[in-house]
């Protein structure tokens, strides 16, 4: 007789709020499972998440940002837990991702939105302030550098080269996905526990996340990676709206120098250096919600 794992829901259930549901909007093509709550006619934030993650990694932000006076929207990217996930390389560049998130914003009524990312959703979130200015209202950084940035760092520093060997171990065909999915997904449980402090993630929220790993699979989050290495870059380089960086700086992945340099490339940048913070600098100090909420005020 075969034993299976049994895991919990991974929709707004996870958390325990009646202002929260889940919804499902159709945009660009792609059906999102979006997280939502706050006052609809209030001020509008979207918060993206990254790689390995999904809605629930803003979980320590959303009702803040409601009782703050915010309407908030977290979806789960297209090929992520709840979200549908289309086919193929191309359906995971920059370039759709950024037009899922300007559609999900004109799908509540919208011309604009505060945009907030973590993670390959920071990468998001730049590109839709770069490619759709107009539809950002303020941006929120965590722990990503201005794309510019990234790829000039990629090609002068072997050190961050060296950090960033998984980007290239993903254009891989077919491997990514089966040493990330054995033995019920514990690389990617690995990567999660390496990237954040003793303690960020324990056994009941691994267990959310190996039950959102489930629904997609591995591949359309290891598309996201070979989409990024086919995206073309904006036609801009410069941030025209107000910015803030939150930065922990003990990231394993991600050279704090970044964070700085990136600076360069906003008309109205702030950064923000979380001493002793990981990569998910969000979960670990509270001062990050603090500051998004003095920033998008």
């Amino acid at each position: 007789m075969t034993e299976t794992t049994a895991y919990p829901a991974t929709d707004a259930s996870l958390l325990a709020d009646d202002r929260v549901e889940s919804t499902y909007r159709t945009v660009n093509g792609v059906r999102l499972h979006v997280v939502t709550a706050g006052d609809p006619d209030a001020p509008l934030v979207v918060l993206l998440h990254g790689h390995p993650d999904f809605w629930y990694g803003w979980r320590d932000q959303l009702i803040s940002f409601v009782e703050a006076g915010f309407r908030v929207l977290v979806p789960d990217q297209r090929g992520c837990n709840l979200s549908e996930a289309p086919d193929g390389i191309d359906a995971y560049r920059l370039s759709e991702l950024s037009t899922d998130v300007c559609e999900l914003i004109h799908s509540e009524g919208r011309e604009s939105a505060h945009v907030v990312g973590h993670d390959f959703g920071a990468f998001v979130a730049w590109n839709v302030a770069l490619r759709q200015p107009s539809i950002v209202d303020r941006l929120g950084i965590l722990n990503v550098p201005h794309p510019t940035v990234f790829a000039e760092t990629i090609r002068s520093s072997p050190r961050q080269l060296a950090r960033s060997w998984y980007v290239w171990f993903y254009q891989l065909p077919k491997l990514p996905e089966w040493i990330l999915s054995r033995n019920d997904a514990a690389n990617m449980v690995s990567a999660l526990e390496k990237t954040s402090n003793p303690g960020t993630f324990d056994d009941e929220t691994i267990r959310r996340y190996r039950a959102a790993w489930q629904h997609t699979g591995i591949k359309p989050r290891i598309n996201w990676y070979r989409g990024f290495r086919r995206s073309e870059r904006p036609s801009r380089d410069t941030v025209v709206q107000p910015t803030l960086i939150c930065w922990g700086e003990d990231d394993i992945a991600l050279r704090p120098s970044m964070a700085k340099e990136s600076l360069d490339y906003c008309e109205d940048g702030t950064l923000r250096l979380f001493p002793d913070a990981s990569h998910w600098v969000h979960l670990e100090r509270e001062a990050v919600t603090e500051a998004l909420l003095s920033h998008l005020s």
